[in-house]
């Protein structure tokens, strides 16, 4: 089975808001899920677009494979390293704002 992947690193969106999007196109062909989420409205779903074209232009380029025979085998969203800010309170105090990052990763398939 020929997959290919794409890897996209340093996202500036929370895992766990981009994991909503990544749910949306588990399992499906990728003709439905680039429409998913290009109609979702989500910011996860806007970002997570680029790389499921981007894995989808790299099964078509390398394998030769047609773009109607492919399938989302494989979406992950892992978490990357967290930008850590902080907040001017009261009496000197401080409190923390953690800005959180992902890394994207989709593999697609021919369906067998």
């Amino acid at each position: 089975m020929q997959q290919s992947r794409a890897l996209t690193k340093y996202v500036r969106i929370a895992p766990r808001k981009a994991r909503l999007a990544a749910g949306l196109i588990r399992g499906l062909a990728v003709e439905d899920a680039v429409m998913q989420l290009q109609y979702s409205g989500l910011k996860g779903g806007r970002l997570l677009l680029k790389t499921l074209k981007s894995a989808i232009a790299n099964a078509e380029t390398i394998h030769g494979v047609q773009r109607r025979d492919l399938k989302v085998q494989e979406v992950r969203i892992d978490p990357g390293p967290i930008i850590k800010r902080s907040k001017p309170k009261n009496r000197g105090g401080r409190v923390p704002i953690c800005k959180r990052t992902s890394h994207f990763t989709v593999i697609v398939g021919a369906e067998s």
